[in-house]
């Protein structure tokens, strides 16, 4: 038979916590914060459309924001929109003060929502495009940042370590997404 002391496994508890918030750097404390403003800037190359807004106020997702942005982000071929994962819309915030870029400095868009059929056509020419992408899922974007190179980019996408970061060179993107953390 074991004797637990109540007095003490609370005491425990709250040391192996402190241990915990003092390895969380100051900026991702920061992160967890419910006020202030978030917004972003999209131009999408292939309609020529543009979309800026505060997505986030005091810890609120703005509906109306995110439909203008799904609706800027959506597949062009077939004129459908779907909805963008927030964490999205985070990683690009992030990845713009990371990059200490001013809040309208516009993302290029490449490629935002892409539906089963765009994404199928594409397979079928090029290597590069992911039968099951995380563009189906309005998890991922094709982006460039006028301005900044593109190898700057990525590394700072990388050093992030929110989701996936493929490096194009050679067609002028750099992809991100929100699921498990790799690159290529």
């Amino acid at each position: 038979m074991s004797i637990v002391c109540p007095s003490r496994r609370q005491f425990m508890l709250g040391l192996s916590g402190a241990a915990v918030i003092s390895l969380v750097s100051p900026k991702a404390k920061a992160s967890r914060s419910t006020t202030g403003i978030k917004s972003l800037s999209f131009y999408n190359r292939h309609t020529g459309e543009r979309g800026h807004g505060n997505y986030w106020i005091d810890g609120q997702y703005q509906a109306d924001t995110l439909d203008h942005f799904n609706h800027i982000l959506r597949d062009h071929r077939e004129n459908l929109e779907a909805p963008m994962d927030k964490r999205l819309f985070d990683l690009l915030f992030t990845l713009k003060q990371t990059l200490n870029l001013s809040v309208d400095k516009e993302i290029h868009v490449i490629s935002g929502y892409r539906c089963p059929k765009t994404n199928n056509m594409l397979s079928s020419h090029s290597s590069g495009v992911a039968k099951k992408s995380y563009h189906m899922k309005g998890m991922a974007m094709d982006i460039a940042i006028p301005g900044v190179h593109l190898k700057t980019l990525r590394d700072a996408a990388l050093s992030l370590k929110l989701g996936g970061v493929g490096y194009y060179p050679d067609s002028g993107f750099v992809h991100v997404d929100t699921g498990p953390i790799r690159h290529w």
